[in-house]
């Protein structure tokens, strides 16, 4: 039977920002000392010590935190469907987001908290460990980046007539570009990290993030939050909202961050 969906304080957000920043002190300390193992998975994406060591601590923390409330984390995510299913509320984690940049000697790595309730994320937390930049949201309070100590509210409405594209540095941009009907009034924004990338949409930096390729559904709950909280969506390709927890899979299908709801984006992506 399904657990009950728990109300949760108001001030657990400051708990999970608290555990997410020191997972990403944690990984900042590895990536500094330039010393970590790395292994590929079965799904033949990398991961590294400093991956594992954040997983271990957000898996305790969260624990500690919400005994009651399972944890699904990118680095332990092979539960079963069956026992997924009767879940009505969980923590999905991905300990750190932007291993390839990581790897690569880049900044752009995040550490990544959401809790799904219903098959929604209602509360998120992106953490930037080397820009020391925190993003968080909970369902109906607003976005919010908190900075050098201060919290300032965050809204997606840019004004421009040009379409600002954030995208991989990794991506081929021809195959973002060739998903537009009008390439020549498009700017691309390259950045690493698949949740900076929303986060500056939800931040009104950029219009939109297209993600072409593979990611799972804790590459996208918490930046999820954020970006609808700051008056955006999340979409796959064809406009229709992502799902959490309704299918054995958890890989997301290509989708879109969407920053200005004004714009017809059915027509811009010839749909």
């Amino acid at each position: 039977m399904a657990t009950a969906v728990l109300t949760l304080p108001s001030d657990i957000i400051e708990s999970v920002i608290n555990i997410a920043s020191e997972a990403g002190r944690t990984i900042k300390s590895i990536f500094e000392q330039g010393q970590f193992e790395q292994h590929t998975k079965l799904d033949d994406t990398p991961v590294t010590s400093a991956d594992l060591a954040a997983h271990q601590l957000i898996y305790q923390s969260l624990t500690q935190l919400t005994p009651d409330i399972p944890i699904l984390s990118e680095e332990d995510a092979d539960i079963p469907f069956s026992q997924r299913a009767q879940w009505s509320q969980y923590w999905l984690v991905d300990p750190l987001d932007g291993t390839g940049e990581f790897i690569a000697g880049s900044n752009d790595f995040s550490v990544l908290i959401a809790l799904v309730q219903n098959h929604k994320p209602v509360l998120g937390v992106v953490y930037a460990p080397m820009k020391e930049v925190c993003y968080f949201a909970r369902s109906g309070h607003g976005a919010f980046k908190r900075q050098q100590g201060q919290d300032t509210q965050i809204h997606s409405q840019r004004q421009g007539e040009i379409l600002k594209v954030a995208v991989s540095r990794r991506q081929d941009p021809q195959d973002v570009l060739k998903l537009f009907t009008k390439k020549q009034d498009v700017e691309l924004i390259r950045l690493g990290g698949a949740a900076l990338k929303s986060c500056i949409v939800a931040e009104g930096q950029a219009d939109c993030y297209v993600r072409v390729g593979p990611t799972g559904e804790w590459d996208t709950g918490a930046p999820q939050v954020i970006i609808e909280e700051a008056g955006g969506k999340v979409l796959d390709i064809d406009l229709k909202p992502l799902t959490y927890n309704c299918r054995e899979s958890l890989e997301n299908p290509n989708f879109i961050v969407v920053g200005r709801n004004q714009w017809n984006w059915a027509k811009l992506l010839g749909i």
